[in-house]
């Protein structure tokens, strides 16, 4: 899988915090990590803190990142705590999969792409989710001014409502945003959705399929 600009960011980030140790869930995973249960997709899980912090509560988690520090330092740590995570080095936009799940989480990805894409990504994903599981997902947002991780590639900063309206439909979708300082007197704005795929619909087959 070729490398990004982004990639090769969070690659750093990754390596720095696993010699370090910094495990701790953000916020946004602290606030997804309740409406996560039974076969779980973590895509672009990152460190992987959300997806073993998820199989300590019981789920079974796939896990997937194109960082290879970040699929490396999870792998380590699922398999010394017996956990039952699958950590996979992928590439989201090419990712494909006959399973649903109870829950599909994108914590901080879906703005690394054009927006065209992750519209259609988002749409896929969302296909993904068996009725009455969990969907949640995090985006930077218009107001974003720190863009040190974005490399020259495309990259999408998504207007929140947008983000919003492709849950419409959707049961009790509750939105929130949130602003962080970043580096140079900068800002990150952020805006997050968790929601419940409708039912009754036709599921797909589970992970033991």
């Amino acid at each position: 899988m070729t490398s990004s600009p982004s990639v090769a960011f969070f690659e750093r980030q990754f390596e720095r915090q696993a010699r370090s140790g910094e495990y701790a869930l953000n916020p946004f995973e602290l606030a997804v990590l309740p409406h996560l249960q039974g076969d779980v997709l973590d895509i672009g899980c990152g460190m992987g803190n959300l997806a073993l912090a998820a199989a300590g509560r019981g789920c079974r988690v796939i896990a997937l990142d194109a960082s290879t520090a970040g699929i490396a330092s999870l792998g380590d740590r699922a398999r010394a705590a017996g956990a039952q995570v699958v950590a996979q080095v992928a590439d989201a936009r090419t990712y494909e999969t006959a399973c649903t799940f109870d829950a599909v989480v994108s914590i901080g990805l879906l703005m690394f792409f054009d927006c065209a894409t992750a519209a259609a990504l988002l749409r896929k994903w969302q296909a993904w989710v068996r009725p009455g599981g969990a969907m949640a997902v995090n985006v930077l947002v218009e107001g974003t001014s720190y863009r040190e991780m974005f490399g020259a590639e495309d990259y999408c900063l998504w207007k929140p409502d947008d983000l919003d309206r492709e849950f419409a439909g959707w049961v009790a979708p509750r939105g929130f945003s949130q602003s962080f300082d970043a580096p140079g007197g900068t800002v990150k704005r952020f805006r997050t959705v968790i929601a419940t795929r409708p039912r009754p619909q036709d599921a797909g087959p589970s992970l033991t399929a």
